[in-house]
Order: structure tokens, then sequence, then C-alpha cells
């Protein structure tokens, strides 16, 4: 079979759950060759792009939809891919980039990365396979000391400011659910992937439209990354912190080099991965000149339910669910002009809700679960979108969203009696106005106490969720009754600062080899984007762009 071939890609297969879980894309085959009106032998490189669990038809069965990806001849053609062409359903299979430039512009040159999570890991990667040498601090520990230091805060000991569930190898990530789906569709997406697969991650994530890490596995993972990152000459700093920048006077402004806690590094570019709760360094920064400007952030609460409730609404009952496991779900309520739409965020099927603070004082939750979900719980976060006329960000108050959100976790740290247990509602008499009486049984370690939370959240929010609680009930019945707990706050599910970039390139506005990325500096909203982000950035740089 010679000659030139041609790589596709069918939109919209369906599959059963039990021969997509059993046969997997050797079962699939025959149902596309017949579907392709070719001979099963004729298809090549057969493989998922994309799976989802359809749970909507319940009469007809669970069903995974898929994107399939499949390679023939150049000029092989049937009259049914002539159909599916033309109907959208057919298409040239997406390009796949790399993280290997062709041609490298600034080969040797030495790059400080400063942040270790996806945006600052993915950076100094494609940094260092392009020839530059790189750098990479980070205020917090190596994973395998970070566990260590996070723990004792859990059962009651103090908070450490320098490593917590914020700050250390991985980032925020770590202790998160280690989701790796995004709303953008990106041609590095794939070799990002094939890092994690080739450090331990399973290879469905390469397909899986809930791809899912967990927090054990993150924990094993990033060693392994780390030790990818060393082979390629990346050079890591733990336990260091950014203090200030050496810089040349412009315009643009030049870093020289970064003054550390550790002693000065001297660089030919900076890429600032510092995620979206380095309150304090984004005030150095900027008292050094680095531009910031308010943006959009969303906020919310956490809301908690048995996980067999989550899955029998969402799957039902019997063996393809039982096959699919404890079961997620996304769900979106649009609103009006005065409330603003709701969405969940951070799914946590079998997972529990952790306390996400670097600070003393402050209340922010989160969640986070494991490979297996073996929690019999479910969270996820329920926020709306809060905009800077809203808070205040207007010109010349670029950190008014930070302070916005620093009032909001001080005042549910207070109602929650100043020991990190959280302020909660059951949700059933958080519509009825009520306060919950009883114990409050949850997977947060701190524990919950009851409170009226439409006391101390924005009236706004308030409205906002009673809007689209019921409509989450027709989605899921049982949302709305007793068994589900509202728990507050959740105020870092997105950054409410901007690092503005040059137009049409990705350094710092103002600055010639400065460069800021992924959460923390407004241009991302989770594990891929931010990884992409920093990958992006610094190939652009290696390139010369």
């Amino acid at each position: 079979m010679g000659g030139p071939l041609r790589s596709w890609r069918l939109l919209g297969v369906e599959q059963g759950i039990v021969e997509g879980l059993e046969r997997g894309e050797e079962g699939l085959r025959e149902r596309l060759a017949h579907r392709l009106g070719l001979a099963p032998q004729e298809l090549r490189g057969l493989r998922y792009a994309r799976r989802s669990v359809d749970a909507r038809r319940r009469r007809g069965g669970l069903r995974f939809v898929c994107h399939v990806e499949f390679i023939l001849g150049a000029r092989k053609r049937t009259p049914a891919m002539a159909r599916l062409a033309r109907s959208g359903r057919l298409v040239p299979a997406p390009r796949v980039g790399s993280l290997t430039l062709e041609a490298v512009a600034r080969r040797g040159e030495r790059i400080v990365v400063v942040g270790s999570g996806p945006a600052g890991v993915f950076a100094a990667l494609a940094a260092a396979r392009n020839g530059g040498r790189v750098d990479l601090i980070e205020r917090g520990g190596p994973v395998e000391r970070r566990a260590k230091r996070v723990v004792p805060f859990h059962r009651g000991g103090p908070l450490d400011p320098e490593c917590n569930l914020l700050f250390g190898e991985g980032g925020a990530g770590t202790y998160s659910d280690g989701k790796l789906y995004t709303r953008v569709s990106d041609e590095l997406e794939v070799p990002i992937l094939e890092e994690l697969v080739a450090c331990g991650a399973p290879p469905e994530i390469l397909f899986d439209s809930r791809a899912h890490l967990g927090t054990d596995r993150l924990h094993r993972m990033l060693p392994r990354l780390r030790s990818r990152l060393e082979e390629l000459g990346v050079r890591f700093h733990f336990d260091t912190r950014l203090e200030g920048l050496v810089a040349r006077e412009g315009p643009p402004r030049r870093v020289r080099a970064v003054r550390t806690s550790a002693g000065e590094l001297v660089c030919d570019a900076l890429i600032l991965a510092v995620g979206h709760s380095a309150r304090e360094t984004w005030r150095n920064l900027a008292g050094q000149g680095v531009p910031f400007e308010a943006k959009p952030f969303q906020l919310g609460v956490r809301v908690e339910h048995p996980q067999e409730l989550i899955t029998a609404g969402r799957y039902g009952q019997g063996e393809e669910a039982d096959l699919l496991g404890p079961a997620a779900y996304q769900l979106v309520a649009r609103g009006g002009a005065e409330t603003g739409g709701i969405h969940s965020f951070c799914m946590c099927p079998g997972g529990r809700m952790v306390a996400s603070v670097s600070e003393a004082g402050l209340l922010c939750t989160n969640g986070m679960s494991n490979s297996s979900h073996s929690s019999r719980w479910a969270n996820a976060a329920l926020v709306t979108t809060f905009t800077p006329a809203e808070y205040g960000g207007g010109a010349g108050a670029p950190f008014a969203g930070v302070a916005f959100q620093r009032t909001l976790e001080e005042s549910f740290f207070e109602a929650g009696g100043g020991d990190y247990a959280a302020p909660a509602q059951r949700v059933s008499d958080f519509l009825a106005g009520r306060e919950s009486r009883g114990e409050l049984v949850t997977s947060y370690p701190f524990g919950a106490r009851s409170r009226l939370l439409e006391e101390l959240l924005p009236e706004r929010l308030t409205k906002a969720l009673r809007t689209a609680l019921p409509r989450f009930e027709r989605a899921i019945p049982g949302f709305t009754g007793p068994q589900g707990l509202l728990v507050g706050i959740e105020t870092r599910s997105s950054g409410p600062v901007r690092i503005p970039r040059e137009e049409g390139r990705r350094t710092v506005r103002g600055w010639a080899n400065l460069m800021a990325v992924g959460e923390g500096a407004g241009y991302a909203g989770g594990i891929m984007s931010a990884a992409l982000d920093g990958a992006r950035s610094a190939l652009a740089w290696m390139e010369g762009v």
C-alpha cells in the first residue's frame, strides 16, 4: 500500500459503552469502514481524537460520541466520504505541532523561568529543547517535600506561606484535580499530552474529553517530568523567591538579571509564570514598572453531594453506569443582565474539598480527587464572572480585584470561626432562605459551620445562584435537595489581573525580553491552557519572533 497518504477526521461517531471500553479502537474499525464505504483493511493509523459520554438518551442506552482520525491513500474517495465531507462531518485532520523548532534564532541564551506550574514547566521544556540554558525558580518545594509541609496544616498545624496548596512544584494544580480538558484547539496540545504520557499519565488523556490525572498520580509524574527537564539542562531552584528585577532602562526596558532569595541570576530573557495567587509578587513587579490591569474573574461557592446521587442522576443504573464509574457533570445556567450566569467549574467526582490558601487569616475552598475517584463525595465550584466595573477595577486600580477577593476571604474566615472551618448551608435551605440545622457532613477537613450565605456573598452572586440551582435540579434530580451542601468561598477559579503584552508579540508591553504567561498573567484558565501559553511564548522567543 505505497503512495502518498492523507489524514482525515470523522466527527460524531457513536459507539456503545461496553464496546468502547472493552474493544476500544479495534472495535471501531468495522463500524467506521462501513460508514465510509471502505474495506476495514484500507483504514490505516486509526485512533480516537476525542471521546465523550452522551448521557442524554436514556432509552437507547449511554453512548460514546467520538471524533476519529484515520489515514488513507491520498487519492482514495468514496461516495459516502463525499457525502460526509459535504455535511461537514468529514474534515482533514488538524495539524499536530511540535515542541522542537525547525530554526532556532536564540540558541544558547540564558532563560530564567519563574514558577513551576504547567505554564512555567512547559515554557522551560520548550526553551531547553531548542537550545536555551534554563534556570527555573520556585518559591515552594519539590513535590516530595511539599507534601510533608502541606499535610500538617490540614491536621490543624500552622500554615506555611511559602509551600502550601498553592505554592510549590506543579503549582496549584498539584493539589487540585489534574484536569486536562480545554476549550481551545491548539496544535501543541498533542505533544504536551504526549510528554505527560511519557511521565506516567494514562494514554487515554490523548482523547478523553474529560481527561483527568488525579492528585496521587500527579505526585508520581512530577518528579519524572522534572528529570526529563534536567536531562535537557534545566536547573531547578526550589525554595527560592523572586525578589526583584535588575533592568536596563528603555524604551523598551530590558531585564539583565533577577534578584532572588538565593542570589542573583543573569538572564537574556525572563518568563514569569507565577500563578493566579502571586499577590505579593505582582505588587513587587508593579513597583518596578511591570504593567498590570484589572480583568474579569470568576468567583462563587463549592457544592458537594454524595457521589452516588450524581452518578445516578447522570448515568442511571446498570452495567454501562458501573463500567463508567463515578460521573462528572458540566452545568451551565445563563442569566439575565441583572444576575449573570452560573456554571460549574473544576468538578471533582469521587473527590474532596480542601482549603486552598497561602496566607493566614483567609479562607478559599477548592476541590481535588485521586485517580481512582474513591471518595464517596462529589464537588464542584459554581461560579459567575465579576467585571472590573463591578468591583472598582478601573484605570489606575489594577489590584482592585485582589482587594475584592481578600475582603470576601477574610469575611468567610471570620464567619467560619477563625479556624479554617467553612461557612456552609444546605442547598435546599439556601433556596428557602433559612439557616441549616443539625450536623453538616462534608469532606472538607476543617469542617463546616452553618451560616446564612446570603449575608456573606455579593448580592448578585446570591441572586444568580438562586436562579441557576433549580435549573441544575432538572439536569440532575436531587441537586437542590437536602443532600446538597453549599460551602464558601471559591475566589481563585481565575485571576483578577492581566499583564498586557505587546500587540502581535508575547513580550510584556514596554519590555524587550520579559514575558508573562499562564493564569498569573491573565492568559489561561487551567492546566492545559496554561501549559500551551507557556510553551507558545518560549517557542516564540527561541524562534526570534
